[in-house]
């Protein structure tokens, strides 16, 4: 994990860098072969140099597609914790805000909180987290 890292204790003060290389070795080499497929199939359609130069979120765009939002199914298939309600004067104001967003700022919010911009074809209520089905919550 770290050079000399067999000969250093874990401590409370060390304890975060640890758990994070940790994790960062372990899904690293849990995925590596199953990621070089991925990438060479993925070549093997496309070539490497139409999509080198495009970032991550463009990329993910270009292959999922935009989509616009529709902030109604959006607002209707959100949930809300820790004493926020459609009613509150908080979430009004973020609703008011988002409604002022235009597409590409609404698809850039959705990336920022779930991690991706595409919705599914369903719509809102069918959108999924790392581990299933997820609702957007506030």
């Amino acid at each position: 994990l770290k050079p000399g890292g067999a000969n250093i204790p874990v401590t409370e003060k060390n304890k975060k860098e640890y758990i994070e290389r940790m994790v960062k070795w372990r899904i690293e080499r849990g995925v590596v072969q199953q990621t070089e497929s991925l990438v060479r199939g993925f070549y093997e359609v496309v070539d490497a140099r139409l999509v080198s130069v495009f970032d991550a979120r463009e990329l993910e765009l270009v292959i999922a597609g935009t989509a616009e939002i529709d902030l109604g199914d959006w607002r209707n298939n959100t949930e809300y914790r820790g004493g926020y309600h459609d009613n509150h004067i908080v979430i009004r104001w973020f609703w008011a805000a988002v409604e002022r967003f235009n597409n590409e700022q609404r698809l850039r919010l959705l990336q920022f909180v779930t991690g991706t911009s595409s919705i599914p074809y369903e719509g809102f209520a069918s959108l999924r987290g790392s581990n299933g089905p997820r609702r957007f919550c506030v």
